[in-house]
């Protein structure tokens, strides 16, 4: 007897060990290769842009007679203060007017747009607007020039900021819609029963629910749009025509060659143009990161 229940309980704990083998984490492989990767591919990306700084603060006379990888050992601002004083403040300003007053705008119309595609799915409107926005999605900017071009003449906006910003809400709206409906989409349903029978308007559950519960994703969408305008430089090159109206990629554009032969003071135009985008990407580069993988941690 005694061996038979020997016999029958080995099983029992050979089962035990391997499934305390099995929970226990595995060990980490390294992968070399992958890091190698990643270590030339940082080479690559800061190269460029450590060229970029330490020309910009070189002399135009010592750039050219020295190592262009080798850093200045008399480093100047002259080069920003060329830049400063030829009007980059009011480009800077333009940029700045039309990058908010577009992306307000875009972003509070696509959160009541995905919450009323989202509520009301089964009328037959909003999923014809659901379908509208996603086709916007597939023409490009580039194929809308001209159209855009003739309405902003018919509508006496050419050579204003307002022509510049009108365009952009209606590019921004199609991608804002479709990533915040998909996160309305994913807030449980009885939230919403409960806000109904406290008596909440659907105004209010919009405001009061969904809006705080799709803030990661509302700052994702603030993000990508605030940086897509920022850069923009098509809309600027047909819709404007007067220097006082031009946005910083265009006026960098004009620097280039009004100071082509002056290499410093291009890359200086270069830095002063990127380096808004660098504090806004520092400051929202977690909440865009959290915006866009909530959806698929869910």
């Amino acid at each position: 007897m005694t061996t038979t229940l020997t016999r029958t309980h080995r099983p029992e704990k050979d089962t035990r060990r391997e499934r305390q083998r099995r929970s226990r984490p595995a060990a980490r492989r390294h992968n070399w290769a992958a890091g190698v990767a990643g270590w030339a591919w940082l080479v690559v990306v800061a190269i460029p842009l450590y060229w970029i700084v330490i020309t910009s603060l070189k002399d135009k006379s010592r750039y050219y007679a020295s190592n262009p990888l080798v850093p200045s050992g008399d480093p100047t601002l002259a080069n920003y203060r060329l830049v400063i004083e030829s009007d980059f403040i009011r480009y800077f300003a333009n940029s700045a007017v039309v990058t908010v007053g577009a992306v307000l705008p875009a972003v509070a119309f696509s959160v009541m747009a995905a919450y009323a595609i989202v509520r009301g799915w089964r009328m037959r409107v909003l999923r014809a607007m659901n379908g509208l926005f996603l086709m916007g999605l597939a023409i490009p900017l580039q194929a809308t020039v001209i159209p855009v071009y003739l309405l902003i003449i018919k509508l006496k906006l050419y050579d204003s900021l307002l022509a510049l910003i009108l365009p952009s809400i209606a590019f921004a709206i199609p991608l804002s819609v479709l990533v915040l409906a998909n996160f309305v989409r994913d807030i449980p349903e009885e939230l919403f029963d409960s806000m109904r029978v406290d008596g909440a308007t659907e105004w209010t559950t919009l405001w009061r629910l969904a809006v705080p519960l799709t803030r990661p994703a509302i700052l994702t969408v603030s993000i990508f749009n605030g940086l897509t305008i920022w850069n923009g430089f098509l809309l600027p090159l047909v819709l404007t025509q007067s220097p006082g109206r031009r946005t910083l990629p265009l006026a960098l554009w004009t620097f280039q060659g009004e100071y082509g032969i002056n290499v410093p003071a291009v890359l200086s135009a270069v830095v002063l143009t990127t380096l808004p985008v660098l504090v806004l990407y520092a400051f929202g580069r977690r909440q865009m990161l959290s915006g866009l993988t909530a959806g698929f941690s869910r």
